[in-house]
C-alpha cells in the first residue's frame, strides 16, 4: 500500500499474526498503559489470527482501519496504526499507534503517520484527523507536532489506563487542506 525505503504500511493480513504477536509480547511493558486491549488480544499467534480477522471485518465495515508497519528488510511487524472513533457524517477519525521499542526515535512513526494521514484524506475521504496523547507521552506528542497536527485543548479525564485514575489527555487535530 504505502512504501518507503525502510518500511511499508499495509492492512493487516493473516500472515502478519506471528510477527504481530511477537511485537506485542516483546513490547508488553511499553504497550500495557495505552494499548491494553490490543495487547490482550495478541498474546499468542492464535490470538493474533482472531484479532486480524476482527480487524478485517471492521475495515470492510469501515468502522475502524488497522494498518501494520513492517520493516522492509525483515518483513516483520514493527508497529501498528489504527484509525478509530470514525464519524462518517463529519468525516473524522482518530489515530492510535504504537511502535516496537527497537524502532523508536528513528522518525519512522512520524513518517508513517504523515503518509497514513495523506491516505486517510485522499483515499478514505476524511476531513479531520485527531491524535489524543498524554502530555508525558513525549514521543506521541512529538509525532503529532512533526506531522502538522495542532494542539486544540486538554480533555479532562479522557482516558483511564488499567488500574489507574483517569488521565487528562491532549487533543491534536489535522485538517484536510484540499
Amino acid at each position: 500500500m504505502i512504501k518507503t525505503d525502510l518500511f511499508f504500511i499495509d492492512y493487516l493480513v493473516l500472515e502478519d499474526a506471528a510477527s504481530l504477536s511477537e511485537m506485542m509480547l516483546c513490547n508488553h511493558d511499553n504497550f500495557k498503559r495505552y494499548f491494553p486491549i490490543t495487547l490482550s488480544k495478541n498474546k499468542s499467534i492464535e490470538d493474533s489470527l482472531k484479532f486480524i480477522k476482527e480487524k478485517n471485518i471492521e475495515c470492510h465495515a469501515k468502522s475502524e482501519f488497522t494498518f501494520v508497519i513492517k520493516d522492509k528488510q525483515l518483513s516483520k511487524a514493527v508497529g501498528i496504526i489504527i484509525i478509530k472513533e470514525i464519524n462518517w457524517e463529519i468525516k473524522q477519525g482518530e489515530f492510535a499507534y504504537c511502535m516496537s521499542s527497537e524502532f523508536e526515535n528513528k522518525g519512522w512513526m512520524s513518517n508513517a503517520i504523515a503518509l497514513t494521514s495523506k491516505y486517510a484524506f485522499e483515499v478514505l475521504g476524511f476531513n479531520k484527523l485527531q491524535i489524543i496523547a498524554h502530555r508525558t507521552n513525549f514521543g506521541s506528542c512529538k509525532v503529532a507536532e512533526k506531522c502538522g497536527f495542532q494542539w486544540q485543548k486538554t480533555l479532562i479525564n479522557e482516558y483511564t489506563p488499567p488500574n489507574e485514575s483517569p488521565l487528562d489527555m491532549e487533543l491534536y487535530e489535522l485538517y484536510n487542506e484540499r
